[in-house]
C-alpha cells in the first residue's frame, strides 16, 4: 500500500512518530506541499493509493489526475479541505478523526480567558524588561484584573468540547448558560439551555465552541455584539469565520468588548493586515488549541487505525458515505 502524507509537519514536527502508519505500508511523508490548489499536490500523489492530509486541499481535479487513489485519510476532525462529494462518486472514502482534543481544546480556551482577565503574560515580560526591580512600589498591574467566581460564562455551542469546557467552568464557581440547536442531557448537567439573544445578554463570558455552518457563520457580528453586556469578553477557539473581524474589532476599539482572546482567524495563517491585530485587548494565539502531543498521538493512531479498517476492506470514520 502506498500511502502519501503531503503536510505533516503541523501533526509531527518530529517529536512524535510515523510508525503507525509505516505499519501499513511505504509511507513517504512531505513536510508541507501546499495550502492553495496546486499542480504539485496531483504530482507527489501519483502513484499513491492513499493519501494523507491536513490542510493541503484535495480537488476534483487532483482526484481526477490521480487514478490510483483509493482512500483519503484528514488528520483532523474537519473535512473540507478534500472534495469529499466528488470523493464519494469515485468510490473513495474520506476518512477523519472525530474525537481527539476535547480536553486539551477545553483546556486551551479556559486558558484564553484566564489570560484575558489576569494579564500573566504581559505582566511576566513586563518583569523581564526589568519594571519590577525599577519600581517603587512592591506591586504593580497595567491593567484591570477579573474575578470570574460568580460570573456568568456563556457557551455557543454545547458539543463535547463546550460540555466538557462547562465543566472547568463550574469548577471555578461560574454560572454557565448555552445555547445549541441540538439539546443533550449531558449539556443539561452542566448547563442552562437558553436562547442566543439570552445568552448574549446574560454573559460576562462568551465562549464560541460551535462547529462552522451557513447558519453559525458570522455569529458574532455588530447587530448580535450590540445585544451583549457592556464589558463581555469574547473566547474564540472554535473556528476564525464564526466571528466578523471588523465587527469584533470595532467593539474592541469603542470597549463594549473589554477583550477578546482567540485562536482562530477568518484566513490562516493571519493576514498583516488583519484588523483584530491592531484592535485593543485583543490576544491572539496562532492556532494551537488542538496541538498537545498527547492530542497528536491520538490523531496518528486514529488514522492509522482508519487506513487499516481501509485496507481490511471496512473503512471506518468516513464522512462521505
Amino acid at each position: 500500500m502506498k500511502i502519501v502524507v503531503l503536510d505533516g509537519y503541523t501533526e509531527n514536527p518530529g517529536d512524535i512518530s510515523w510508525a503507525p502508519l509505516e505499519a501499513l505500508g511505504d509511507v513517504t511523508v512531505y513536510d508541507r506541499t501546499s495550502y492553495e490548489e496546486s499542480p504539485l499536490i496531483a504530482e507527489r500523489i501519483s502513484d499513491a493509493e492513499v493519501v494523507v492530509i491536513n490542510k493541503t486541499p484535495i480537488s476534483k481535479a487532483t482526484i481526477d489526475a490521480c487514478p490510483n487513489l483509493k482512500a483519503i485519510a484528514v488528520l483532523a476532525t474537519g473535512y473540507n479541505v478534500a472534495d469529499y462529494e466528488y470523493a464519494k462518486e469515485k468510490g473513495i472514502p474520506v476518512m477523519n478523526v472525530p474525537v481527539y482534543g476535547t480536553d486539551n481544546v477545553s483546556q486551551f480556551a479556559v486558558s484564553l480567558m484566564l489570560e484575558a482577565c489576569s494579564h500573566i503574560g504581559h505582566h511576566s515580560d513586563s518583569v523581564h524588561a526589568g519594571e519590577w526591580a525599577s519600581n517603587v512600589d512592591w506591586c504593580y498591574w497595567h491593567f484591570p484584573m477579573v474575578e470570574v467566581s460568580g460570573k456568568t460564562a456563556g457557551i455557543i455551542g454545547l458539543g463535547k468540547i463546550g460540555v466538557n469546557t462547562a465543566k472547568v467552568l463550574n469548577a471555578l464557581n461560574m454560572k454557565v448558560i448555552a445555547f445549541d440547536a441540538f439539546q443533550s442531557e449531558a449539556g443539561k448537567a452542566v448547563a442552562e439551555y437558553v436562547e442566543l439573544d439570552e445568552l448574549l445578554a446574560k454573559s460576562d463570558f462568551i465562549f464560541l465552541h460551535c462547529p462552522l455552518f451557513p447558519s453559525t457563520q458570522g455569529i458574532i457580528n455588530k447587530d448580535n455584539i450590540a445585544k451583549m453586556k457592556d464589558g463581555v469578553i469574547l473566547i474564540n477557539n472554535s473556528r476564525g469565520p464564526l466571528v466578523v473581524e471588523q465587527d469584533l474589532a470595532d467593539a474592541l476599539n469603542s470597549g463594549k468588548i473589554a477583550a477578546a482572546a482567540v485562536d482562530v482567524v477568518s484566513t490562516e495563517p493571519i493576514k498583516a493586515d488583519n484588523v483584530l491585530l491592531t484592535a485593543k485587548n485583543c490576544i491572539i494565539t496562532p492556532h494551537i488549541s488542538w496541538a498537545t502531543k498527547e492530542a497528536r498521538e491520538r490523531i496518528m493512531q486514529t488514522t492509522a487505525e482508519n487506513i487499516k479498517a481501509f485496507i481490511d476492506g471496512n473503512p471506518i470514520n468516513v464522512v462521505n458515505k
